[in-house]
């Protein structure tokens, strides 16, 4: 009865502190980035506390601003046709490396994943001196698929993880029922794995909309992306209407995580529900 007791003191000792150090870690990596909110209400014009008043002032500048509305427009413009290309190549490459007599498939993985690995700016001049012949640097086309190209490897890996646990024998059985293998992919493991290239594609997005420094080599004035005008705003002239842009990105950013963590539990669901 002492060693029970003894034991549950313990695990509640053992659980009050990992939750004080999980508290701490939370602390430590989201102060930072809250600290940025309520200076973007400051009606003056300093990046410091205490602040001279409430105003949403620099909100509407951002919003306003035609540099602002542009940056915005292309990060979105090229943020969907970079996640449509990545979305498209990443599921194609996830159903090939998801099958057990693939050739080459331990050297084809890493070569995929490599955008994750390799330090961006590597990534950005490798495609500077690979898009600067073919006449893609300073284009939309250009940008769009370097941005496909670090999305890619998020749709392959989230899809392939899908495709090891998918079951076989459902195939199987609609290919003994008559089914050709575009119907059996259309109607079968494509609506089960449908969860999983959303969330590839969502990260393929955050990834595009996200990205400075490919951009900054291989991106023209017109190619101007929300992060490159944050970048030159702070090197030219500091001005708070970043910091309203930073905190529309962080509410866009939460939603993003809310949309991925709602097809995860779709994904379960429906990984539970052919167990």
């Amino acid at each position: 009865m002492k060693d029970g007791r003894t034991r549950l003191l313990s695990e509640r000792i053992a659980g009050a502190g990992l939750r004080v150090h999980c508290a701490i870690v939370f602390f430590f990596l989201v102060a930072p980035i809250l600290a940025i909110v309520p200076l973007s209400f400051n009606s003056g014009s300093f990046f410091s506390y205490p602040m001279q008043g409430f105003s949403l002032r620099w909100y509407a500048q951002a919003l306003g601003s035609a540099d602002w509305q542009r940056a915005f427009a292309n990060s979105i413009g090229i943020g969907a046709a970079a996640t449509l290309i990545a979305t498209v190549l990443g599921t194609l490459a996830a159903l090939g490396l998801s099958r057990s007599q693939f050739p080459f498939r331990s050297i084809v993985m890493p070569i995929i994943v490599s955008p994750m690995i390799v330090p961006i700016v590597v990534v950005a001049a490798g495609f500077y001196l690979v898009f600067a012949p073919l006449g893609l640097v300073n284009s939309y086309l250009g940008v769009v698929l370097a941005h496909a190209a670090l999305g890619t490897p998020f749709v392959v890996i989230t899809v392939t993880a899908s495709l090891l646990s998918f079951d076989q024998s459902l195939l199987r059985a609609a290919a003994g029922l008559g089914a050709p293998p575009w119907i059996a992919f259309r109607r079968v493991t494509l609506p089960l794995i449908t969860p999983a290239v959303a969330t590839g594609a969502v990260f393929a997005f955050a990834t595009s909309f996200d990205e400075v420094i490919v951009i900054l080599f291989i991106g023209g004035p017109d190619q101007r992306t929300v992060p490159r005008q944050m970048w030159s705003g702070i090197r030219d002239s500091i001005n708070p209407s970043i910091l309203a842009v930073a905190t529309l990105l962080m509410i866009f950013a939460i939603a993003l995580f809310a949309c991925m963590t709602w097809l995860r539990k779709r994904a379960a669901a429906a990984s539970q529900a052919f167990a």
